[in-house]
Order: structure tokens, then sequence, then C-alpha cells
């Protein structure tokens, strides 16, 4: 009777948990990453001033929108140019529940997400006919609609018309921290709790199937993949990211107008989406960062060189543009697919 080598049928092992980097397995070192991230999100906060805690907050605040636009592009390959309008409706949808009804504004989160989800949904329904360039017009024209619904002067009881809605920060309940802290916490969590769930989306069943719909549409379709309720319901849960974002945007700047959800607001989360890479849940605070820092920067580097001159103000969208053609030529896939060319480059094999 002839012996059977079992060694040599052994499952050869996985290169994504035993390649070494730095010395250090590649799972251990994404452990290392993720410690130093939470940590660094902890103690921000009190180790620098109120202004930069409500900066931060923003950024999170953008990134939970980016986040909500990616799982829609990045994950399912639909593009869109119109998410100014789902950020908006969450945005409005805690406003007017917190002025016109005097609720809470914690209690305004859930159902913003809701009906986002609900806006999104019916919208991808006619969407589902209309691919690539023919979607994004349909979804430009539903950024370039909204304000102009939202000044309507048959909505202003609601919406407030071009005056918009005045807001107050919600108070913290904890006495060791400020206004601005409690909020920056409460955005933490819901942006936590928001990451974990598109993480369980994108790696589960539903995440391969968003994925496989959009790397090849007819042959998810034979493989039996309901591609119309998948594009449906991607588009909603898209929708719901931003429009949480947008409650909690509305929180963080104390004030909505339409005039604030422009169709330049989705070029902006569309740059952050870029920038931080495509098919990436992480990347979208580096797209956060990037939305709110980047001009910013700009703006310090032309009053650097120019000082107060107000003609030199024009540059500061040269600036930016510099930075951002930079940024483009130097990770043409985004900062995630720099960090995956980085890693397939120089991890060498573990045991």
């Amino acid at each position: 009777m002839t012996s059977i080598d079992t060694k040599s049928m052994a499952i050869p092992a996985n290169p994504a948990t035993t390649s070494v980097l730095f010395g250090v397995k590649l799972p251990t070192l994404k452990l290392a990453v993720t410690i130093i991230g939470v940590a660094l999100a902890l103690i921000l906060p009190f180790s620098v001033e109120s202004f930069t805690v409500f900066q931060l907050t923003q950024v999170l605040v953008y990134a939970i929108a980016v986040l909500g636009l990616n799982l829609l592009t990045g994950f399912n390959g639909q593009f869109s140019l119109g998410h100014s309008a789902f950020y908006a409706l969450g945005a409005y949808t805690a406003a007017i529940m917190v002025d016109r009804y005097e609720i809470a504004f914690y209690w305004t989160i859930l159902p913003a997400g809701v009906i986002c989800f609900i806006g999104g949904f019916l919208f991808g329904l006619p969407a589902l006919r209309l691919e690539g360039l023919f979607l994004a017009l349909a979804t430009f024209a539903l950024a370039v609609a909204t304000p102009q619904l939202l000044r309507y002067e048959h909505f202003e009881g609601f919406t407030g018309g071009v005056q918009g809605i005045d807001l107050f920060k919600p108070e913290s309940p904890v006495g060791a921290l400020g206004d601005d802290q409690w909020l920056y916490f409460v955005v933490l969590v819901c942006g936590v709790v928001l990451l974990v769930g598109a993480r369980n989306l994108t790696q589960g069943r539903t995440g391969r199937a968003m994925m496989a719909i959009r790397d090849n549409p007819l042959a998810a379709r034979t493989m039996g993949i309901n591609t119309s309720l998948y594009k449906s319901v991607t588009f909603g849960v898209s929708g719901a990211y931003t429009g949480i974002a947008g409650a909690l945007g509305a929180a963080v700047a104390e004030f909505v107008a339409p005039d604030s959800f422009t169709f330049f607001l989705s070029v902006w989360l569309l740059v952050g989406m870029v920038i931080g890479g495509l098919g990436s849940i992480p990347a979208a605070i580096v797209g956060g960062l990037f939305i709110l820092y980047v001009p910013n920067i700009s703006e310090a580097l032309i009053a650097q060189f120019f000082g107060d001159d107000p003609s030199a103000k024009a540059l500061i969208g040269v600036a930016f543009g510099c930075f951002l053609i930079f940024a483009v030529y130097v990770m043409p896939n985004g900062l995630a697919g720099f960090v995956r060319w980085f890693v397939v480059r120089y991890a060498r094999p573990g045991v």
C-alpha cells in the first residue's frame, strides 16, 4: 500500500498573514497602527485648543460622508456627483427636528440616516437604467436642484429659506468635557460604529456581491446576483451614511443654509474619496483630512509669500490645484493604493 505524504498536501500559508514588513508580521503591524490611531483619537481633544477640536470634529464628519460615497463608487462602481443632496437632507432633517419640534440632537441622527436611506434607495431605482457619465449627469442634476428647493418660498416654514436655520451646539453632560470635546466624542463614536458597519458589510456576502457588480455586471447577473436590488440598496446605504454625516455636521456648524450644500460639496467629497483611495474604508479619514486642511494650508502658503496683498487671494486656488495634481501624480490610486503598492513591493515572505 502506498503511503501518502501529508506534508506535500498541506495548505500553503496565506501571505497576508505571514508576510513581514519592517521586521513585523502584517497582522501585527495592522493591529499596532489601529491601536495608535485609536489612542491619538482619544488623546488629541485634551491636548489641543478648542478651535482645533472643532476642526478635528469636522474632519470626522467629512470622513463619514466620504465613506458613504466610497461604498457607492469604490465598492459598487456607481459614480455620483450628487451626494451633497443627501448631506443636505440629513442636515435639514436634524435641524428641523431640533428647531421646530425641540427634539434633542442625539435623537435626530438615526432618523436622518433612515430618511436618507429611503431617499437614496428611491433615487437608485430610476438610476438603474443609467451608467457611467449618464448616472453622473443625473446625480449632478440632483446636487444642483437641492439648494434651489431649500430656497423655495413654500418650504420656508420648514427650511428657513435663504436665511437657513440657526442651531445651538449640544451641551456636554459630562463636567470634565467641554462642549466641543463632547461633540467630538459623539461624532467619533458614530464614525467608529459606521466604519465597523461598513467593514462588516463589505467583507461579507453583500460586499462580495457589490464588488462583483462593480467589476463585471454581466458576470454578476450570470451568477444569480440581483444587480438591481444590490445597486438600489447600496445607493440607500450610501445616502444613509452621508445623511448621518449631514446631521452631525449641522450640530458642529450650528447652522444650515442652502448655500452650504452646493454642487461644490459633492466635488469635495469626490476629491476626498479619490485622494484617500477607492475601495478602502480607513482611507475615508485621509479624505476628511485632505478636504479640511489642504485648502487651509494653501491659504497659509499664499499669505506667507504674498502677505496681505488682496490680489494674491486668487492664487489660493492655484496652490490647492498644485497640491491636488501632485497628490494624484504621486499616488494615482490614492493613499490606500500607495500603501498596497508599498506592502507588495517591500514585504518579505514570513514563516
